[in-house]
């Protein structure tokens, strides 16, 4: 039986030792103490993150997918950030997707974990293809679902990453582009929902976002690509377009709805004094980035 002790993440954090006994407010403390670690572990693995940043750039432009896959807590973050992105980027739901041990069931039974074929037997039934980008998440770094999907990915000729909270684990061995998130001990021992769970969201947060900045989906820092599905959304969209171009409400109100209620259009309509096809044909020229229009 493998040694699990020697995993960083379900070692016990000396700090926390006496964490029951505890008053509440020292708990708080220390618990957001110990949070701090999730952001500052990341300092190291910056270029490993601008490198998968990079290939989810390049398999979304030559028509691949961004595939996050993992059990448990860590499946659940991949497949929350793949679900967030067709509303804040407007992106097609099939481009990015989230893959968890088990499926929807996996949300209440981890077990299913436990099989290599599993994480082989998911890509097959999503058709994966050498355009697509898998990126494999787990928490202890030896997940049998994820090395399963990562060792399928290989084979197909898909780009493959990943994301562990250890150092030196099978999945790195595997994929030398893996990002080690080493944010030490649990608070509650073994619990890597906790900072694990965050370091790993943490970087999912710069690999979706980042990848759409470079895509064209957002300019400044505002989501030109968003859905405006509701009417906070729609509110937004108008914000965004008073806020880059400098007209009123009722201007911006007035020119969404010329463009379809497409903000980026809108956008360069405003600036560029255009009706919405020259719109899209400027858009279509610099690959749909506004700040190359101002060049």
């Amino acid at each position: 039986m493998e040694n699990f002790e020697l995993l960083v993440t379900e070692r016990a954090n000396e700090r926390s030792r006496d964490l029951s006994a505890m008053s509440l407010e020292e708990q708080v403390r220390l618990m957001n103490e110990e949070n701090y670690r999730a952001l500052d572990c990341l300092g190291s693995q910056y270029d490993k993150i601008v490198r998968v940043i990079e290939k989810c750039v390049e398999a979304l432009k030559r028509g691949g997918r961004l595939i996050y896959m993992g059990a448990g807590t860590s499946g659940m973050i991949g497949w929350l950030d793949a679900l967030e992105c067709p509303p804040t980027f407007g992106l097609e739901p099939k481009r990015v997707l989230g893959l968890l041990a088990g499926g929807p069931d996996g949300f209440l039974h981890a077990g299913v974990e436990d099989h290599e074929e599993n994480g082989r037997r998911d890509l097959e039934k999503i058709d994966l293809c050498p355009n697509d980008l898998v990126i494999g998440l787990a928490a202890s770094g030896r997940t049998p679902y994820v090395i399963g999907g990562l060792r399928y990915a290989s084979k197909v000729g898909a780009s493959i990453a990943a994301i562990v909270c250890n150092e030196k684990s099978p999945i790195s061995q595997k994929c030398p582009l893996t990002i080690e998130a080493l944010s030490g001990p649990e608070v509650l021992t073994g619990s890597t929902r906790l900072k694990a769970g965050t370091a790993t969201k943490l970087v999912c947060n710069m690999i979706s976002t980042l990848s759409m900045v470079e895509l064209g989906k957002v300019y400044k820092n505002y989501m030109v690509d968003v859905q405006m599905s509701n009417e906070k959304l729609v509110d937004r969209g108008v914000r965004i377009v008073c806020d880059t171009t400098g007209c009123s409400r009722q201007e911006a109100y007035e020119t969404l709805e010329k463009a379809d209620y497409h903000v980026k259009c809108a956008i360069v309509m405003r600036m560029k004094e255009c009706s919405k096809e020259e719109a899209y044909a400027l858009l279509d020229k610099v690959d749909g980035k506004i700040d190359r229009l101002l060049k």
